[in-house]
């Protein structure tokens, strides 16, 4: 037995030996190494396996490395390799021949290329590049039934002349376009870009490409571009139809999924519930559209829904936007009814504000003073003196009459 386990002991170690790569394999590098510009901020590296080598029967592969602008590395079988990455500050990669599946390291020298950085001036490109994309019902196709904006905003360059001018395109998958709405500064250059409508597919993986270029009659300017993953831009729409129903004390909430190409089951839920009368606030997060709670009968409550993407249908993006508060409880007055109170209430308070000021400063008899009107008192007497004369000898007699208004009596005496 002995003798039979040391022959097949020999064997296998003999085949192991077999099967194990020469160490004096030299591997050679790949040849006609490029990097061609196919699309905004993507390349695209090309080379050819090196027709020296001497074994064909092994099998081979390549190990490709980012150089700049920032470092990466990985393996690929392939001849040719397409990468997205910003171009504005250049790009350069490295490429070499290893062993496919093989546990002993044995790899070529490298090979490189480089994609040199485009012109212009220090601090001429844009900066604080933004970008957010939004989804809206398509109404003008049925193939497509959800349609994606975008909406970019950035700084001017601290060192671009006055002249400068941006112009954005951006790039998602095969789709370029070129911006056509632009928002200005006040000196007429552009700082915003509105698409109401893209190829963008608001549910795909892939990168949106963004790039900002400009032009002077004083300075070339530096071009940027930047990358931006969906799930981290999208701004989700409200839930619609938000409902709510109280019976006693309980308060019961319904609403429907936000205007989006995800389905229902995609989106969790932020629900905010808010006391009136003592601002005490309910926060609840849900994986439905319903919710129940229990509430008093003398308060009046405020209730808004907000909504994200779940991450079981894509990375975990931002929180949308509140929906527009609807209240239950205690009645309340619409905006209108507020008015038609508050207007006559106002109005009141001006006048009788305005009538103190005219008590106190007596503006009233200053503006309308008083005409003057002949004195009219029931008490007065009218006096009325006759004189007649006889002659120059006679006993002058003077008549003294008494004569009261109207409607009283009239008395009459005589003085000698």
């Amino acid at each position: 037995v002995v003798p039979v386990f040391l022959i097949l002991l020999g064997a296998t170690a003999t085949l192991q030996v077999d099967l194990l790569p020469d160490k004096k394999l030299l591997l050679l590098p790949p040849v006609n190494f490029t990097i061609k510009v196919t699309g905004l901020a993507q390349v695209l590296l090309h080379w050819d396996p090196n027709p020296n080598r001497e074994q064909r029967n092994i099998k081979l592969q390549y190990h490709v490395k980012i150089n700049s602008p920032q470092e990466d590395e990985y393996d690929t079988r392939k001849t040719e390799s397409k990468y997205v990455i910003p171009l504005h500050e250049g790009f350069t990669a490295s490429v070499r021949t290893i062993l496919e599946n093989s546990h002993s390291f044995l790899a070529s020298s490298w090979v490189s290329a480089e994609l040199k950085a485009p012109p212009g001036a220090p601090g001429t490109s844009v900066v604080n590049l933004t970008c957010t994309t939004n989804t809206a019902m398509n109404n003008r196709t049925h193939l497509r039934p959800y349609r994606v904006s975008l909406l970019c905003t950035w700084l001017v360059g601290k060192d671009a002349p006055e002249d400068t001018q941006y112009f954005l395109y951006y790039r998602y998958g095969f789709w370029t376009e070129e911006c056509q709405e632009y928002s200005t500064d006040a000196l007429n250059r552009n700082t915003a870009c509105w698409f109401p409508r893209t190829f963008i597919n608001s549910k795909g993986l892939e990168q949106l490409a963004v790039h900002v270029n400009g032009s002077s009659k004083h300075a070339a300017i530096k071009p940027l571009d930047q990358l931006f993953f969906l799930h981290a831009i999208d701004q989700v729409n409200p839930p619609m139809n938000v409902t709510a129903e109280i019976e006693g004390t309980s308060l019961s909430i319904l609403w429907e999924k936000p205007v989006s190409a995800f389905p229902v089951q995609c989106f969790d839920y932020e629900l905010k519930i808010c006391n009136m009368k003592n601002g005490y606030f309910q926060m609840e997060k849900l994986t439905t559209n319903k919710f129940i709670s229990k509430i008093d009968d003398v308060s009046t409550y405020s209730i808004q829904v907000r909504a994200a993407v779940s991450s079981t249908c894509r990375m975990a993006g931002n929180w949308g936007e509140w929906s527009q508060p609807i209240y239950m409880g205690g009645e309340q007055k619409p905006l209108a009814e507020w008015f038609l109170i508050l207007l006559p209430a106002t109005i009141c308070f001006i006048l009788l504000i305005f009538s103190l000021i005219c008590r106190v400063c007596h503006l009233w008899t200053k503006l309308f003073p008083p005409v003057p009107v002949p004195k009219n008192n029931i008490k007065d007497l009218l006096v009325v003196t006759n004189c007649e004369k006889t002659g120059s000898n006679e006993t002058e007699v003077e008549i003294i009459s008494y004569v009261k208004e109207p409607g009283f009596e009239i008395f009459e005496n005589s003085m000698f």
